[in-house]
């Protein structure tokens, strides 16, 4: 059987920020790049996604290095450039025009063989979007639990 990816997801995302539009990209990447990602070294809890010249750059996101690389290994903090058609591209320089809007990539995962990055046209929470949608959780939690206790035997 294969080794299969899988999806590496930015949970911090959701948490930070309400996710109004997503978006699918591709991600121009090197070798060794690619084969830390298989073995999942992605992380994308402080990336964010610049729109430049009608381009669309990954900004922050650490790739560690391949272990098995050698001196034309990737540099872990590098910039990188996604690939997108530009009618989505300009939706996404549209969004983040306005006030508090910002691109997030929320997830990495492969498609067939090209890696796909979603991307969200976010807005930050405040503090008290936090607080709510944490106990909201609590309360699915404990809904649960209390079905699962009134299940038993």
């Amino acid at each position: 059987m294969k080794n299969v990816m899988p999806e590496i997801v930015n949970r911090s995302a959701r948490h930070h920020y309400h996710v109004l539009d997503t978006f699918e990209v591709g991600i121009m990447l090197r070798g060794t790049e690619v084969k830390s990602i298989r073995a999942g070294k992605l992380e994308l809890a402080e990336a964010f996604v610049l729109v430049r010249n009608e381009e669309l750059f990954l900004v922050n996101a650490y790739i560690h290095e391949y272990a098995q690389g050698n001196i034309y290994n990737h540099l872990p903090r590098r910039e990188r450039k996604l690939l997108a058609h530009k009618a989505e591209i300009l939706k996404m320089q549209d969004a983040t025009s306005l006030k508090g809007f910002t691109l997030i990539p929320l997830k990495a995962y492969f498609k067939g063989s090209t890696l796909k990055l979603e991307v969200g046209a976010c807005k930050g929470k405040e503090t008290r979007d936090k607080r709510q949608d944490k106990a909201k959780q609590e309360a699915k939690r404990d809904i649960a639990r209390a079905l699962k206790d009134a299940n038993r035997p």
